[in-house]
């Protein structure tokens, strides 16, 4: 494709990255938010902390596996152009925001460890739910991406639900 084809459609590098990166996140081209997905409304209406969970990981696995490996691609990028990191501005990471919603709705169910806040629950998602660590286990240590799924699922049912972490199937 020729390059005066691409800035046609997409006027410019920053608005191209960014759609590339809502794509990523999506999975589509849909203009939904991550809060409002099926998968996202599906996993918090779920009816115990343990179901919520497993959901919820596993759609957010889905989406890593997606935008993970551009993470990099955008860090640089927005280290080199400022009307890019413009885009990405300090503050609130949206993946926090997500986060924290998931965790408002699971730490109210049964199941859920009464002595874990909505706070600390949407701390431990926002790190072990990180495009981060996904990379460094997945790109980095070569662990399947269902290996990291079973793996963060369980590390975070052990912290946020009271019911013992179920055996894992899959290696």
């Amino acid at each position: 494709m020729a390059v005066q084809t691409i800035y046609f459609v997409f006027g410019n590098k920053r608005t191209l990255l960014k759609d590339v990166v809502d794509t990523s996140i999506a999975g589509d081209t849909e203009p939904v938010a991550t809060m409002d997905r099926e998968w996202f409304r599906a996993a918090c209406a779920a009816p115990t902390a343990a179901e919520q969970l497993r959901a919820h990981v596993r759609g957010t696995c889905e989406v890593l596996g997606r935008v993970a490996p551009i993470m990099p691609l955008i860090a640089a990028a927005a280290a080199t152009d400022p009307e890019i990191a413009a885009q990405w501005p300090g503050g609130q990471d949206p993946r926090h925001t997500v986060q924290h919603a998931a965790a408002r709705s699971l730490t109210g169910k049964p199941g859920a460890r009464p002595e874990v806040t909505a706070v600390k629950a949407a701390d431990l998602l926002f790190g072990l739910l990180s495009p981060e660590l996904y990379l460094i286990f997945v790109r980095d240590r070569g662990w399947s991406p269902e290996t990291w799924e079973d793996w963060a699922y369980t590390t975070l049912h052990t912290r946020l639900c009271t019911d013992p972490a179920p055996e894992v199937t899959r290696d």
